[in-house]
């Protein structure tokens, strides 16, 4: 882009500085959602919360299927990158 565009487009300059902080914190949030081991820990905790009557069988089963569900999309290693998709 030459010096006449920038120049043009110097006021859109914060948006386009919020969009990449946006990008960004969208990034690091996947990152540590899809987390292999924050995943386990949350495997862990659902168990104990199922020795401890807190949870039924089926809420269990139901909730442990979303966290193999993100431990699987983590370990695939796409997760935090410009190629993630939500498809």
């Amino acid at each position: 882009m030459g010096l006449i565009g920038e120049v043009l487009l110097l006021p859109f300059a914060p948006v386009r500085g919020s969009a990449w902080v946006i990008r960004q914190v969208l990034s690091e949030a996947e990152r540590i959602y899809y987390d292999p081991a924050t995943v386990r820990a949350e495997l862990a905790q659902l168990e104990e919360r199922l020795e401890s009557g807190e949870i039924d069988e089926a809420e269990f089963d139901r909730l442990e299927d979303e966290l193999l569900d993100r431990l699987e999309i983590g370990t695939r290693g796409s997760v935090g990158t410009d190629e993630w998709t939500t498809s």
